[in-house]
């Protein structure tokens, strides 16, 4: 075992899931955060186990000849970025060996083709929608940032190298709108205060901005300053929605939403197609490879006038309506309510009438479409993060749809639906990795399943 608190050269040889370094020194394994494949470091010993270490970078002795200097300066320490340090193309290759890995120790498949993952041409400013944990620093002062790697110590910052700038004036406009009135901020630890997250989102197309602030309490005062300060200062405010979340948890957005100013919905455009987000909705938080996502599900999907389509999962909609403008008809389910409104106007709002859309959980609501003889000739599923449940994988096959199109934001889980969807008779022709959010270790993939 190695002692805490000293210091060790170690040699990097590989990158874990979570871009932290895999490290050896004598043979024995350390995880040091920040170190990369060919980096010989030193390391300070913060946690020692029998079979492995965890310690913090000192100094990067001689630097992997992936390495770079990262743009923000704080990529060291915020746990928003966790390979800005690697270069882009690294970055990429990385990301699609950890699909085929995945798909090979998870899925059990031999040799499966997994295309190279299509990259951003600038990976910089692409998200759309960003959650500021608010907290005080040591000396009682209001601070918004991003928590620090591996913790939830908030990094306060003033401009956030992937997120759209203008977030760096709300944040300004916030952060001012606090000390003047003495806002109560949210202590976690204690479950005290008030102010618990600052969270925005930002049309790419229409540059609409939806403000969020999420409060333990029913009550915020002096509203009304904050929406002058916001309407003067940042071009397309829309709308300002307090999100109630009275709980003890770290979920960020609690079941309650306030409308304090607008309609407390934004919209932004998708190609040649209109939608509209409210503040529970998902909608994809990098709009340029949103677009590269899409394209290539419909090219998967391939569907045709004759087909019908299930999208599972399906948000606000998004999928669904590029499928609606191929197919004969679509059929869309998702869990959030506000999310399937959201769909349904947007359904409207783009004069689509082959798309209908359910609000509930899919494991209960396909099993219940297929009973009542609705099935699909192409199923798309854009899962959460914990995958599919398992009847709704053994629904999908005894529709026998002669494709299914799988859009996963989580390797693993991914994996291990493809091998389930084996059992049923299906087999993956191809994956295709998607940087959805570059300098991260987190990866979108979409795949192309066809019944045997």
């Amino acid at each position: 075992m190695l002692k805490i608190g000293k210091t060790y050269e170690i040699d990097i040889v590989d990158l874990g899931h979570k871009g932290e370094g895999i490290g050896k020194f004598e043979g024995f394994t350390v995880f040091v955060e920040g170190g990369l494949k060919g980096d010989k470091v030193i390391g300070k010993v913060i946690k020692s186990k029998k079979n492995y270490a965890v310690a913090d970078l000192v100094k990067v002795l001689e630097p992997s000849p992936q390495r770079v200097e990262p743009r923000c300066p704080l990529a060291h320490t915020c746990g928003g970025c966790q390979i800005m340090q690697l270069d882009y193309e690294n970055q990429l290759e990385i990301k699609r060996n950890t699909v085929l890995e995945n798909l090979t120790r998870i899925g059990k498949l031999e040799n499966p083709k997994v295309e190279e993952t299509i990259g951003m041409k600038d990976p910089y400013y692409y998200r759309n929608k960003v959650q500021f944990p608010v907290g005080l620093d040591k000396n009682n002062r209001p601070i918004m940032g991003f928590y620090k790697k591996m913790s939830h110590d908030i990094i306060p910052l003033k401009t956030c190298y992937v997120q759209d700038p203008i977030n760096d004036t709300i944040l300004d406009i916030v952060r001012e709108y606090i000390v003047k009135f003495n806002i109560k901020v949210y202590d976690e630890k204690t479950h005290t205060g008030n102010l618990r997250h600052v969270v925005t989102k930002i049309g790419h197309y229409t540059k609409e901005v939806m403000v969020i602030l999420v409060t333990k309490e029913k009550e915020i005062p002096k509203l009304k300053y904050l929406i002058d300060m916001l309407e003067e200062k940042v071009p397309g405010f829309r709308t300002l929605v307090q999100n109630i979340n009275p709980q003890r948890t770290n979920v960020i957005l609690g079941r309650e939403n306030k409308t304090i100013y607008g309609d407390g919905v934004i919209e932004d455009t998708i190609e040649d197609l209109v939608f509209e987000i409210s503040p529970l909705s998902f909608y994809q938080v990098n709009p340029l490879q949103t677009e590269v996502l899409y394209r290539k599900t419909l090219e998967f999907a391939d569907i045709n006038k004759e087909d019908t389509v299930f999208d599972i999962y399906c948000g606000i909609g998004t999928i669904s309506l590029f499928l609606a403008r191929s197919a004969k008809q679509v059929y869309g389910v998702e869990i959030v309510p506000d999310a399937i409104e959201n769909a349904k106007k947007n359904a409207a709002k783009n004069h689509i009438g082959n798309a209908t859309f359910y609000a509930g959980k899919a494991e209960d609501l396909i099993p219940k479409l297929y009973n009542q003889g609705i099935t699909a000739d192409v199923v798309v599923v854009d899962p959460p993060r914990k995958g599919c449940e398992e009847i709704v994988l053994k629904t999908i096959a005894e529709m026998k749809p002669k494709k299914v199109v799988y859009v996963s934001c989580n390797p693993s889980t991914l994996a291990r639906d493809v091998e389930i969807l084996k059992d049923y008779g299906y087999e993956m022709k191809v994956a295709q990795p998607v940087d959805m959010f570059p300098h991260t270790t987190h990866v979108e993939t979409v795949v192309l399943i066809e019944r045997v």
